[in-house]
This record gives C-alpha cells, structure tokens and sequence, in this order.
C-alpha cells in the first residue's frame, strides 16, 4: 500500500480490484527455510533480564504480534518463529502478559478470544467470562451494617464478594484444543521464563504498584509479592515471580485440571472465602461466596461472532455476555447513515459521539447474559432499528443526555423510557496476532480493576479478579446485568476483526472498561472514514461519550477539538482512572493486513508507557 493509499478512507478501498499482490504464500514458503518445524517445539527462551525496545509499529510478512509489553510481544514471536501459529501465540503473549501486567490480566482473571481461520474464512469466538458463585446472593454488595452499597472503590472492588470463577485457564486450553499446533505446556514456555528469571521493572509498573499501595498492604501475600520492604519495586530493578513460574509448570505438566478441581482450585477457594487480610488494615475486605463446586462447573462457550456491514467491510466483534461486539456494532450502523469522510472534521466527531451516546443507551437497556435474559441482538445490529436511531441526531447540536433506549419495535424516530447504568473505569489488556497462514486473533483478557481484587492466592503468585462488581450494585428485576448466580456480568471487551472480500483487512480492542467500546469504535472511525493510517488511528486522541451528561476526553482531544465541538453543546471533562492520575482512554494494540501480503502491527506510542509491536520478517530485511 503506498502512503497516499493508506491516507485514503478505507471506504474508498471496499470494492477495488485487487492488482499487483505479492502472494502471502511466497513470503510464507521462503520463511519455511528459515524456522524448524512446530513439532520440534523449539521455543528457545530467553535467560537474560534486559530492557527491550518498546516498537510501537512494525511492518513485515511472516506473522505480527502487537500488546502493551515487549517481552509478551516476544514471547509470542518466539512462537511464531518456531513453526506456531496464531493461536499458539496469542496464548504465549497472554501467559507472558500474566507475568510482566499482573495487574491487567493473569489466569485469575478471564477474556474474549476472536479467531479468523484463513482456510476455511471464518471467524469464531469463545466466551471466557468469569461466573458468579451460584450461592450469591442478589444483595452480595450491600454493607450489611449501614443496608447502603460499599463504596465502589477501594472497598467493593478489594474483596472475596467480587471475585468470580476465573475463566482464562479454559479459554487457554480450548483455543488451542480447537485452534492451535502446540500444548499448553509448549505455549507456557516463554512466560515460565519470563518468571523465574525476571523482568526489569519500568515507571509504569511501579506507579501501577504505588496506585494499589493501600489495598496490597491491606492483604498478606499481595503485600509481600508486590510491596516488599513496604515499597513498590524501583525502576530498574529486576521483578521475579517464582510462585507464578511453578504455577504455570503445574499447569503445563497436569493441566486446567488442576485449577478447577484440583490443588489450586482448593487455594482459590480458601482464600475467596477466607481472604488473608492483615490484622491492621481498615478495608472491610469481606469474604466471598465462590465454592469449588462452581470452578469444577465451569465452561468455555464458543458463540457465533457478531458481524454488521460498514463501508464494504465486514466488521465481526463479540456476543454476549459481552456488550463490545454489540455497542460498536450498532455505533458503526447508525454511522452507516452519515457520510463521514465528507464532512469537516468536528461534525465527523458530533456524529461519532452522538452515536456512542445513542449505543450505550441500547446497551444498557438490552445487554446481559444471553443464559439468563433475552438479549434482542439482531434487532440491536438491524440497519431498521439503526435508522431509528441514526435520525434522533440534529446536525448541528448534541443529544441531550443521558437519552432513553431505543424503541426495539420503531419503524420511524420513536423513543423508549430506559435508564443509564454506572460504569467505573477499570483496566484489561489486549493482544492481536496473525502467522504466515493469515490465521488472526483479537484476543481480550483481564482481571478487572488494575490489581484486580488485590488478592493474591497464597505461593500461586496470581491476583483474582474483581469481575463481579461488573454487575449493577443493585438488584433491580428489570436491570439485564443484575446479580444471578452462575450469571457472566455484562462486559466491555470488544476484540474485533474486520475483513475485506473474506479476508483480514484489521484487528483491534483496548483495556479501558467502558471506554473499550469506543476506544475500539473511534480507532475504526479514525481508520475507515477519517483517512488516518493505522498507526495515527491509534494514537489520535480519545473521547468517549457513554450516555453520560459530560463527555470523558483526554486533553489533548479537549486541546484541540473542545473550541469547535463547544457550539454543538457538548461539556468535556477530562479522563482518569480510577486508581491513577493518567488521563488516558484505552491502549489498543491493532493489525492491519496490506494487499501485497505485508502486516502492520501497532500498538500504542504513549499511553500506558507505550506498547510492543513486532513481526517475524521486517520489511527490507
């Protein structure tokens, strides 16, 4: 693609003849030479601690990986350089992501896997989402001694209550049951490394650290793993885990087995139902309702993708329990209406935030748990109902929020009574992969809060997550995400894969709680209408507008679009999380697929420290 071509909106690219390819096989059947076979299994870790460079972008053939970290970046190229492919290195990256960002994701924690098989042009998915105890009750997050909810942070989200059965480890070994050339013991390799001998520990990890001060030091094992001598670790200093690496070995050599009935499923469960809190902190820390009985019954569900039509493209995402494929699905089609790339560039964005608002609207009216409430999902992505919606926005002024859902039986401009849902800002972490075969992933995973439940289960060396608060605080009968027992809370992770003509063409997703919807859906508006390369798609600045009176945005998009968006009516506050200062929205990590058979990985420059992307083969080498 040459840079004019790439500064083009893709919309322009939906229905051109393909000319000039340099075929993927070739590229794939000379790199053949250079790898031994996958059966070989010859992943040669890694002994040193040392800095890697931090490449936000990379461009070449054989395969990419793109993540927030430069040795789980790593880890899943050594994969691919061995013979593995996609899948084999998504899990590698995500296991090594669980060691270097155990504050974001880990196998306590749970996901959403996205699959694009080259052979057979398919997209698939698995649901990973943690459960509810099937013994919690529907009053699980009121303070029995004041009858008023805990506090969400740090009390609600520092607590056994919230955590649910972890889904990772099942989403690990069924990938790659289904997808993958390697065992789980095979894709571990890298991140048991990574483990035992260390990582050097950079600003943001140590800020991540000192942002949980007070919850680590509120439990045992937490407090001695992340907070030695009373401290975070220095910058610069080299960070071991050896639980985590004998937990990783224990999983390689037994299998998910073990943590959902055997050894560490009897951890998991003690320490839920009796958190090891110091005798001295001040937070409630309360115990939890998780039984073995609900890890021994946990499964992974494979859904049928959600998929709409935007420009040419096909834009394929995740189905409930997840709200991500769903709310950026039904954005894209009332955007669908507008003519984007011809406008200038603050009416572009009035119709871009108008849309969010207008989606989360609908998602918080509509979306839950497909097991437990009906989701109405083909009416939420119709071209009918976005047309519906698409026609509430003025041009010249912004919705007045928080706006009703959406009328699902419409056929004109008709509103429906709903009601705005809370959303806190939480952390994740995401990963994309592609191999020389032009399999793909979009893969999503996380332990809620950054730090999660801040509880670390006892010589296992990983943090369980917080999942649970995903819930509504508050029972209401009527609410889709209310607290059941066994329920998957509604998520925010939108993995996405985009293809053209039946092939990649994109693959993206953010951490960011809510804002990954439109972290996700602004990168694919920047990419596809706005004329943006992949890499400046990405680190443009964020906004994201979730039905709320105000809109969160960075300052750098207040700085620059805040004086023209001003007239339509829209107030901006600036973004946070809720542990930290950052002002950040997201940290996507994204692939875009060229017609000469390259692949661009990109991740972040800035946010989030900056992110990792790498390719087999680089471009000229």
């Amino acid at each position: 693609m040459s840079p004019t071509a790439a500064r083009r909106p893709l919309s322009s690219f939906g229905h051109r003849r393909r000319r000039g390819v340099v075929a993927l096989a070739a590229a794939a059947s000379a790199l053949s030479l250079l790898v031994p076979g996958v059966a070989d299994a010859k992943i040669r870790p890694e002994t040193e601690v040392r800095y890697t460079d931090k490449t936000p972008t990379a461009v070449g053939y054989g395969g990419a990986v793109s993540s927030v970290d430069p040795e789980a970046t790593e880890a899943g190229l050594r994969v691919l350089r061995a013979g593995g492919n996609a899948v084999d290195a998504a899990i590698a990256t995500a296991a090594a992501l669980g060691v270097t960002e155990p504050y974001s994701a880990g196998i306590g924690g749970g996901g959403y896997f996205v699959y694009y098989d080259a052979k057979k042009r398919k997209v698939s998915t698995l649901d990973g989402r943690e459960t509810a105890p099937q013994s919690m009750p529907r009053d699980a997050f009121i303070d029995k001694k004041t009858g008023k909810p805990y506090p969400f942070t740090p009390d609600l989200v520092t607590s056994g209550v919230s955590v649910g059965v972890p889904g990772t480890p099942a989403t690990w070994t069924t990938a790659l049951d289904k997808w993958g050339t390697l065992t789980l013991g095979q894709a571990l390799k890298p991140a048991i490394t990574i483990a035992s001998r260390g990582f050097l520990v950079d600003q943001t990890f140590r800020d991540q650290t000192l942002d949980n001060q007070i919850r680590f030091a509120a439990i045992k094992p937490t407090a001695a793993l992340f907070l030695p001598g009373g401290d975070a670790p220095a910058v610069g200093s080299v960070f071991r885990n050896p639980d985590l690496a004998a937990t990783y070995r224990l999983l390689a050599g037994q299998g998910t087995s073990v943590l959902y009935k055997g050894r560490i499923a009897d951890d998991i469960v003690k320490t839920v139902r009796n958190p090891p809190k110091v005798p001295s902190t001040k937070l409630p820390v309360p115990a939890g309702y998780l039984e073995k009985s609900d890890l021994a019954g946990y499964s992974v569900i494979k859904r049928r993708p959600t998929k709409i039509n935007y420009r040419g493209l096909k834009v394929y995402g995740m189905a409930p329990s997840s709200s991500g494929g769903s709310t950026v699905g039904e954005a894209l089609n009332i955007l669908e209406t507008k003519r984007l790339s011809r406008m200038p560039r603050d009416k572009a964005l009035h119709y871009y935030l108008d849309a969010s608002a207008l989606a989360f609207a609908d998602r918080g009216a509509y979306v839950g748990d497909p097991a437990y409430v009906h989701v109405p999902l083909r009416t939420l992505l119709s071209d009918r109902f976005a047309r519906s919606r698409a026609c509430q926005i003025a041009p010249d002024r912004a919705l007045a929020t928080p706006t009703a859902a959406g009328d699902l039986d419409a056929r004109g401009c008709a509103r429906a009574t709903g009601r705005k849902l809370e959303d806190n800002g939480r952390s994740t972490t995401h990963l994309v992969a592609s191999d020389r075969w032009g399999n793909v992933v979009s893969y999503t995973l996380t332990i809620e809060q950054t730090g999660g439940s801040g509880i670390v289960v006892p010589g296992r060396g990983f943090l369980l997550n917080n999942e649970l608060t995903d819930f509504s605080t508050v029972y209401v009968a009527t609410d889709p995400n209310r607290i059941q027992g066994g329920k998957r809370p509604r998520s925010s992770m939108s993995p996405t894969i985009v293809t053209r003509h039946g092939k990649p063409l994109l693959a993206l997703g953010s951490p960011g709680g809510a804002t990954i919807i439109t972290t996700v859906l602004q990168t694919l508006v920047n990419r596809i209408d706005l004329g943006m390369t992949l890499p400046q798609a990405v680190a443009a600045p964020r906004a994201s507008h979730r039905n709320n009176a105000t809109v969160s945005a960075e300052p750098a998009f207040i700085d620059a679009y805040g004086p023209s968006l001003k007239p339509y009516g829209y107030t901006f506050t600036k973004s946070g999380d809720t542990f930290s200062s950052a002002a950040e929205i997201g940290a996507a990590a994204a692939l875009e697929f060229f017609r000469d058979g390259r692949v661009q990985a990109v991740a972040e420059p800035v946010r989030r420290g900056g992110g990792a992307a790498g390719v087999v083969c680089p471009s000229g080498r």
